[in-house]
């Protein structure tokens, strides 16, 4: 009787983590903000133990999580499943643009550039339902770029990332590239339907998600960056109308905005267009 092996919590958090370390990250915040900042987070912080009255062997057990999180290098997992749609939000308000979302742990830069139309790199017998996905990228002002980058990963029919895998074998760019759009900013990508997944949960993050009676579901999305020389880059997921777990996505990421509504076309296929609208590069800087 054979076995399928299923990726780990600590397998795909491993490969996050080492893809996040390979990158070093740096800002110019100042001593000022820092300690507005940490004071602050301290202080909600101390706000919660005090409301909920929180007991040494609850410290305890957040003590010895936070613990096994690090070791099982889950911290990008969790960071990005549970924080960073607040960061993003927070972020976005100031923008006119097409709404964002979060990036998420299973990022990887340089994908094959496919210009302005393409089919997705998937194997020979890639399991799903074909799906084109089309759009134009402009300005505010509705002028269509010419040459925006348009990159585009998700996960497989099965729930699967490629080099996030934890040894299944999946072709290291399967069903990730990049698209640079036509002289009208159109671009036009033909992939598959991915399938909801669970984040993986057999870990310190499932054991966080099982505390609190939830569940670990993601519904089927698409990741998205999208930019353009003096643009700003909008990072995004987009969702499918109807979807499983779109009223219920453990990330918390899902957006009116962001529900893509396809239909047939001609040849029956599921087809659906979606616009982006840049901001210009903003100037605008924090103040402590």
């Amino acid at each position: 009787m054979s076995t399928i092996a299923v990726p780990s919590a600590a397998g795909s958090g491993s490969a996050a983590t080492d893809k996040f370390k390979g990158n070093r990250f740096t800002s110019d915040t100042s001593q000022e903000r820092a300690a507005a900042i940490y004071k602050d987070v301290l202080t909600k912080l101390s706000e919660v133990i005090y409301e909920h009255e929180v007991t040494y062997d609850e410290y305890r057990v957040l003590k010895q999580w936070l613990i096994e999180v690090g070791e099982g290098g889950e911290w990008p997992l969790w960071l990005d499943v549970f924080l960073e749609h607040f960061i993003e939000d927070s972020n976005s308000r100031i923008f006119s643009g097409t709404k964002g979302s979060i990036e998420g742990p299973y990022y990887v830069p340089d994908a094959p550039n496919l210009g302005s139309k393409g089919v997705m790199p998937m194997r020979e017998d890639e399991k799903g339902t074909q799906f084109i996905f089309r759009g134009q990228v402009r300005d505010l002002d509705g002028k269509g770029i010419e040459g925006a980058t348009v990159e585009l990963w998700h996960a497989d029919s099965d729930g699967y990332y490629s080099q996030f895998d934890d040894g299944l074998g999946i072709p290291t760019w399967n069903l990730r590239a990049t698209f640079s759009t036509d002289a009208e900013g159109h671009f036009h990508i033909t992939t598959v339907q991915p399938a909801p997944y669970q984040i993986p949960h057999d870990g310190p993050t499932g054991e966080f998600i099982a505390s609190y009676g939830g569940h670990p579901w993601r519904p089927a999305h698409l990741h998205l960056k999208v930019t353009a020389p003096g643009k700003r880059l909008i990072t995004t997921q987009l969702y499918f109308e109807g979807g499983q777990w779109v009223d219920d996505d453990v990330a918390g990421a899902v957006k009116p905005e962001l529900v893509l509504h396809p239909e047939p076309n001609a040849d029956g296929i599921d087809e659906v267009e979606y616009d982006f609208v840049l901001d210009p590069v903003s100037e605008k800087r924090y103040v402590a």
